[in-house]
């Protein structure tokens, strides 16, 4: 199905505007192509970039949310006095609702207008960030977290199709590139940002903060927006399947909420029945997904993308590599406040030398390494981060509170590297095989099912943590935190293990000009110029 896209200029466009001085202007007929007209006006110049850094400071917030409230979690505990569950909850509610909201946000923005429904989504964000931040008691800021990520949803696709509006075919590989870049730094940095702004007690505000700062830089976003971001929609309105996305939000619900819950519960017959329910439902959902795109309708979630061998390979991997994270910084954390004593400062900027081997090693990744040994350094890069997983479990067995912070420098250095050498070019190898029409759909699903296994990483792994926890009693915290966080480092070897041996089945090689992490159609592929926003039709996002 050809989408073609129609797009407004700023408020403050006009036809003798040429900021740039390159021809470029409002209101004009010099446009850089034939195929700009064709898609409606541009901004350029200064436009361009104040719409650049809306859209950029929307999706920083929403990525730092993601992991920013990890390292507040003992300290919110204390607070509000939030049981292991609800703890567990804070961090996979958001994730959880990110991922069942995407690729109907998505759709929203193409029917409706994605500037408009990116501000709609940017607006709930704000309103939910505040809300987290005055929550009075843990059942509310969990409730709180999981309308957040639904806004999220709404607004994080609605960036990258207005990435696709505002720039032309070979400026946009830059753009994306850019902000491929800030997500996987944002993601990274949100403990340490936590870390500052829970220790710094703003205002006598303490955990409070790390939500409540998102107030004043969401209304500035969205003050900049109004003006400077172009709005596009897509000409061939897609369906929203409302069924469908309920279907899977019960199947989904109905196996992660008992498997969180069921360990606090003493694993009453009830969770099982109804994980087995969950189960029975997500299958039925999915013969009811395989029978409509046999009709020739268009699914919710098209699963002939894993008949395509590279990318159920990819899935499997970006699934494995985020449940690994997400439970790997939960445990971290509460292993570092709760079993060695450090303090909210001290625990969040230990996370430095990971953040800056991830970034480090994610850049060289995509510029040298893919284009030189292709596939591997993925294999690679799971091995690097399976090693450091086992040296932060040799420096855990013999840590105490007297244990200095450089201790863990080493371990957190090699995982960052293997970390960063995986992130940056799973998606590349992943979405190599996929049609370029079919890209915005493998896009979305690929994003979704990384978030999802986020969610259940915390899920699963969590509760693991927390049950080794209890089975190890002791008087001396680090006693009993240690052997817990010890075990799921043996899981996160285990998974990375899985990974470089899953790795294999991916092509070989990354194909130039190839899709990006978000699933931008190659730009010299048929319809890659003549539809820049084809490929965000089905839910683009972060993975």
């Amino acid at each position: 199905m050809t989408t073609a896209t129609t797009a407004t200029p700023p408020a403050d466009a006009t036809p003798e505007a040429d900021p740039t001085g390159d021809g470029t202007a409002y209101g004009t007929t010099d446009f850089a192509t034939q195929d700009d007209a064709r898609h409606g006006l541009l901004p350029t110049g200064r436009a361009r970039t104040i719409a650049l850094l809306s859209l950029f400071l929307a999706s920083t917030m929403e990525l730092l949310d993601t992991t920013i409230v990890n390292v507040a979690l003992p300290t919110i505990e204390a607070a509000l006095g939030a049981s292991a569950t609800q703890l567990q909850w804070m961090v996979a509610a958001y994730p959880l609702a990110f991922a069942l909201g995407l690729i109907t946000g998505s759709r929203l923005g193409d029917l409706l207008g994605r500037k408009r429904v990116f501000i709609v989504g940017l607006a709930g964000f704000t309103a939910m960030s505040a809300a987290c931040g005055l929550a009075p008691n843990p059942e509310l800021l969990v409730a709180a977290r999981a309308l957040q990520g639904l806004a999220a949803a709404a607004m994080i696709p609605q960036v990258l199709s207005s990435l696709q509006v505002m720039y032309r075919p070979e400026e946009r590989a830059k753009a994306m590139g850019l902000f491929t870049g800030l997500a996987g730094l944002s993601a990274i940095l949100g403990p340490v940002v936590g870390a500052v702004l829970t220790e710094a007690d703003l205002g006598g505000l303490g955990w409070r903060s790390i939500f409540l700062v998102n107030v004043p830089f969401g209304v500035l976003a969205i003050v900049a927006a109004l003006r400077w971001v172009p709005e596009s929609v897509a000409a061939v309105a897609p369906r929203l399947d409302v069924r469908g996305v309920t279907v899977l939000a019960v199947g989904l619900f109905a196996v992660l909420y008992p498997l969180t819950l069921g360990r606090e519960l003493g694993w009453p017959a009830w969770v099982y029945a109804a994980m087995a329910g969950g189960v029975v439902v997500l299958a039925w959902f999915a013969r009811g997904q395989v029978r409509a795109e046999r009709a020739g309708r268009e699914p919710l979630v098209a699963l002939s993308l894993y008949g395509e061998r590279g990318f159920a390979a990819g899935s499997v991997l970006n699934a494995v590599l985020f449940m690994a994270m997400a439970a790997y910084f939960l445990c971290q954390t509460i292993y570092l406040q709760a079993g060695l004593g450090w303090s909210v400062l001290k625990a969040g900027l230990v996370g430095v030398p990971f953040a800056v081997a991830t970034t480090v090693c994610a850049g060289l990744a995509v510029t040298v390494l893919v284009p030189r040994i292709g596939r591997r350094v993925l294999q690679l890069g799971a091995l690097v981060w399976a090693a450091g997983a086992g040296l932060l479990a040799l420096t855990v067995h013999g840590a105490d509170a007297t244990t200095s912070w450089w201790a863990f420098v080493p371990a957190l250095v090699v995982s960052g590297v293997g970390f960063g050498l995986m992130v940056s070019p799973i998606g590349v190898f992943t979405l190599a095989g996929v049609p370029v029409e079919k890209a915005g759909s493998a896009s979305g699903l690929f994003s979704t099912t990384g978030q999802l296994a986020g969610a259940a990483g915390v899920a699963v792994i969590g509760s693991l943590f927390f049950s080794v926890l209890e089975a190890h009693a002791s008087a001396v915290p680090s006693q009993m935190f240690g052997p817990a966080f010890q075990v799921v480092l043996l899981v996160l070897v285990g998974l990375l293990l899985v990974a470089a041996a899953v790795a294999r089945a991916l092509p070989a090689t990354a194909p130039q000009g190839g899709a990006t992490r978000e699933g931008a159609p190659r730009e010299d592929a048929p319809g890659g110029a003549e539809r820049p926003l084809e490929a965000e039709r089905d839910g683009s996002s972060v993975s």
